[in-house]
């Protein structure tokens, strides 16, 4: 899929001037995301809309002359979803950046560009809170976030982003622009169609505008942090911890991510530990209740220290090292970002299987995890220039999401499929089901412009 140029500076002469760009230079900065592919393709342009109507714009424009179109937000994605193809467009939501919050509603209405961070800020400013919580808050946008279905640190108690998009408007592949659902807590009119475009990573349209479910501010949380001598101890504690109580948060570190954060920032950390667990809970009039139960949880399942704080200072040093993790480990060499989810009784089962792996292929995975979900993001660690220990990491990338399947569990709790996952996703769906996904791409996108290659082969 491509474009003659003079193709190309017609459909700059439809837009406001410094939409459509075609310099080298600045294109390069827009061929990858922050997953990294190392073989990116070359776009034909790069195209910054700043409203629905450039979307429609372009897309009719990309569908009749058959160019391929890459939807992009701040490019903090981490499974190449937002990975340029030769002779595309990237069309970069970068520039829509209205936000506005109705209290009476308790909703905010954005536009995709808009970063994660800011949703938080506008809400906060009215006593409302946007809960969704990636690592990636302060620099993946609100877009992005719909697009993957970003969960977080909070997520355990409060949910994805699929739980707090009321509506949104989006503009399909022929140009068409339509707006689904709106400021309404409880709709059930047609088909539940918000919720297919949450998610869809950009391959059945383009997100334009969201309509975002805010709750009022929670109270401050109390903060328990317990060390362990494995990361199996720490696991078994999740599973008792959550068979009782719903945390706030409920983050694993392993030995490995620990000592890269305290080499990273110099926090504090113990590096002895194989394992910190970082719990937080905000229950109203319960919260002195939850704690007793997580620090009961923690001892049992034997951890070496246990250390509860109601300071919101201290909690908040200790989720900002949390947050330092991905960082901190780019320091250490290349890595391949694992997403896998399992049903969190078997927890310690697949950190006992990425343990086997690691060995068994002689790379570095460090676990990192938003546990009281069962999400874990065990990260291969690699040297790129070495070939053999690069063919290793793949397969033990490829091992960990067979594991989390035959666990029970997902190749992706938040991340997206993309192009790094994409082969692994018939495994964990089935031919009936990956058909019908076929089915709904080719009805929506019959030309199959949107994002080709991500999610789909």
């Amino acid at each position: 899929m491509s474009a003659p140029d003079s193709d190309i500076a017609a459909l700059a002469a439809e837009l406001p001037d410094g939409t459509v760009i075609t310099d080298p230079a600045v294109i390069e900065g827009y061929r990858r995301d922050a997953a990294n592919d190392p073989h990116p393709g070359l776009p034909r342009a790069v195209v910054r809309p700043g409203s629905t109507e450039d979307v429609q714009t372009v897309l009719r424009w990309a569908n009749a002359h058959r160019v391929a179109v890459v939807p992009r937000g701040a490019g903090s994605g981490l499974s190449g979803g937002a990975t340029a193809v030769d002779g595309g467009i990237v069309l970069s939501t970068e520039r829509m950046r209205q936000i506005r919050i109705d209290t009476a509603n308790r909703t905010a209405v954005v536009q995709p560009g808009v970063l994660n961070s800011e949703v938080k800020r506008a809400a906060a400013e009215h006593g409302l809170w946007y809960p969704p919580d990636p690592a990636s808050v302060e620099i993946s946008s609100i877009g992005g976030n719909a697009a993957t279905n970003a969960g977080g640190l909070c997520c355990v108690k409060y949910g994805v982003t699929s739980d707090y998009v009321l509506g949104m408007q989006v503009v399909l592949a022929d140009g068409t622009a339509v707006r689904l659902g709106g400021p309404r807590l409880k709709d059930v009119a047609g088909l539940p169609l918000t919720k297919l475009f949450v998610g869809s990573e950009g391959i059945l349209g383009v997100i334009t505008e969201l309509t975002l479910r805010l709750i009022p501010v929670q109270p401050p949380a109390s903060t328990v942090v317990a060390l362990f001598g494995s990361v199996q101890d720490a696991a078994d504690a999740v599973v008792s911890i959550t068979a009782k109580v719903r945390p706030a948060m409920l983050e694993l570190m392993d030995h490995a991510s620990i000592n890269a954060v305290e080499d990273y920032s110099r926090m504090g950390l113990d590096r002895s530990a194989q394992a910190l667990l970082l719990i937080q809970s905000d229950a109203p009039g319960a919260a002195a209740e939850e704690i007793a139960h997580v620090i009961e949880a923690c001892e049992k399942a034997g951890a070496t220290e246990v250390f509860a704080t109601d300071d919101p200072e201290e909690g908040a040093g200790f989720t900002a090292a949390r947050r330092l993790v991905g960082l901190a480990l780019a320091q250490l060499g290349t890595l391949l970002l694992e997403d896998v989810t399992v049903p969190i009784p078997v927890l310690p089962e697949l950190v006992a299987g990425i343990n086997r792996i690691a060995d068994d292929c002689d790379v570095l995975i460090c676990v990192v995890a938003h546990a009281g979900d069962g999400n874990t993001h065990p990260v291969v660690v690699f040297d790129a220039t070495d070939p053999d220990m690069s063919d290793r990491a793949r397969r033990a990338f490829a091992r960990v999401m067979e594991l989390a399947i035959a666990l029970g569990g997902t190749i992706t709790g938040e991340h997206g499929v993309g192009r790094l996952k994409r082969d692994w996703l018939p495994l964990q769906l089935g031919d009936d089901v990956m058909a019908l996904t076929r089915r709904i791409k080719d009805d929506l996108d019959p030309h199959g412009i949107l994002n080709p290659g991500a999610v789909l082969s």
